[in-house]
This record gives structure tokens, sequence and C-alpha cells, in this order.
């Protein structure tokens, strides 16, 4: 820092008197310096780019809309760049990036495009997907990643806590293993485009490959966008025997192996929930056994 010095025809500061016009002076510089400083942080806030939050679970039809709002396009803007996009997917994906628009928060760009906004989703699911742990943990439960990401993207639809995804994942591949259709709605709800807790009859009859009431094995694809949660589940499920479960309230998921004890579950369900319009209750299950009657069977979410 520099100072002017007093010219010889000016009295002398005093020890003391010196020392104050050093300490005032640098104060005054420190102002100086200070008020740019801070013009300058401010700029720097104000110039942090917007961001995109995706939540866990969400359907890549939901992120193509958010990304519309982001970028301030038309509607439909992003769903259509899709099939023109050079994305960098799995094969198995043949395109569709569902599973792997992984949920984060994203920054919001300058000169951002669908393709851009979509390959970083897809950037940060191949860097959570694609490790050596992940490869051995689909590969342990007989599967390759992208049928691993699709059991996550079930299991993040159907448990109702991050407590019973384990428990969830396991009742799939004891059905899967078994030969058991999965009767899970999320799946073919996911084919009607639908987000609801109520299946009829009639759509469990639906002719379609997600409909996994008629079909046995997986999804053709994931059906949502899975977090690291649901993925961790799916690579690790917890051990047990179940085949059931049916969530009776929130926080409360009852798992089994017993189709009757499955069924006196569905009946408590129902039991609390009549007179609240929510009669369906938030668990599957395979059919029933043929000694027992159609209604015996639980509606399933």
């Amino acid at each position: 820092m520099q100072t002017n010095t007093p010219s010889r025809s000016r009295t002398r500061l005093t020890r003391r008197g010196r020392l104050a016009v050093l300490v005032t002076g640098a104060v005054m510089a420190g102002t100086a310096v200070a008020v740019p400083l801070l013009t300058l942080a401010t700029g720097r806030e104000q110039a942090k780019p917007a961001t995109l939050v995706i939540p866990e679970g969400w359907r890549a039809s939901q992120i193509y809309d958010a990304i519309d709002k982001a970028l301030k396009l038309s509607p439909g803007s992003t769903r259509t760049a899709v099939g023109k996009a050079s994305l960098k997917l799995p094969n198995e994906a043949r395109g569709n990036p569902e599973g792997y628009l992984f949920p984060a928060t994203y920054p919001v760009r300058k000169g951002a495009t669908p393709e851009s906004m979509l390959q970083l989703m897809i950037d940060a699911a191949d860097q959570k997907f694609n490790g050596a742990p992940v490869a051995a943990g689909a590969q342990r439960n007989a599967m390759n990643v992208y049928q691993a990401v699709t059991v996550a993207s079930i299991v993040q639809a159907e448990a109702s806590t991050k407590a019973d995804m384990g428990k969830v994942a396991r009742v799939i591949f004891n059905r899967l293993n078994s030969g058991m259709p999965l009767q899970m709605d999320s799946t073919l709800h996911y084919a009607l485009n639908r987000n609801t807790a109520d299946t009829s009859q009639s759509d469990s009859q639906e002719e379609n490959p997600y409909n996994s009431h008629q079909r046995t094995g997986l999804p053709p694809t994931p059906i949502d966008n899975p977090g690291e949660d649901a993925m961790r589940a799916a690579l690790n499920p917890t051990p047990g025997d179940w085949l059931y479960f049916v969530t009776i309230a929130p926080g409360e998921t009852r798992f089994t192996a017993d189709y009757n004890t499955h069924l006196r579950n569905v009946a408590e369900y129902q039991a609390l929930h009549q007179n609240t319009g929510t009669a369906q209750p938030t668990g599957d299950g395979p059919p029933a056994p043929p000694s027992a009657p159609a209604d015996a069977q639980p509606a399933l979410r």
C-alpha cells in the first residue's frame, strides 16, 4: 500500500500521530477494496445458473415436461427432441432414456438444449450405475445392469419407505425365481400413463408388455427413474421368503410368504379405508390359488 509522505514544511507528527494516520489510511484503503469485492460477489451470485430438480421416481415424461418449462420451450419439445438426439445410453435401452435420467439437481446454463440436459442426467446415471460394484451386484442376482435398473424402478414405485425397499426387491426376485407374474400395478399404470392407486379388473387384462398381471418376467424397460436407495435395494435385496405385501397405513407395510395371511392383511386395510374412498391396498400378490374364489383376490396397487 502506498501513502503520500508529508512535506517537510508541514508540522511533524508525533509517533502517536503518525500511527493514527497510518491506521486511518489502512481503514480507508480496506473500505475502498471491500466495495468492489462485494460488488463482484453479488455479480457472481446473480450469474449463477437456474437449476432443475428431478425427484426420485419421476417418469421420463414428467422430466421432459420439466425441461420444457426450464428452457421455456413449447410443450412437447423435449419429447420430440429425444427421437433425434444421440444420447449415450446402454444398448439395451434402444434410445429410450427411461431409468437413466438420474434424480438430482442440475444447472440450467445459458444455451442449454433438451439434448444437453438429458445427457447431463444420463452421465450422472452412468457414474452411479456402471461401476464394478453395481455390475457385480447385478450378476449376483443373475441379471445385467439394465435389468437391475428396471427392478430398482419398480422398487422406487412400490416401496412406501426407504426401509421397505430391500423387502420389496426381495418380493420381486422371489416371484421371478418362482416363475410367478410380478402383478405389480405400477408397471401397468406406467403403460397406461396413470398416477393412481386404482386398478380395475379390465385394467389387469390389458394387453401390453408392461402388464405384469398377465406376463411373467420384468417389463421391457424401467418404469421410472430410480434413485440410489432403490438401486442399492435392487442389488442387495433383504433376505426373506416374502411373496406378498400390503401397505396398511403410511409407514406400515406387511410382508408375508403366506397367501391367507396376505388376505387377512388386505381385509384389514379395506376395513380401515372403506369409508375414505381408498379401498385399494398399496400392495401386490400373485393370483389366488385355484381353490380360492375370484373375489378373494386382493385389490392390487
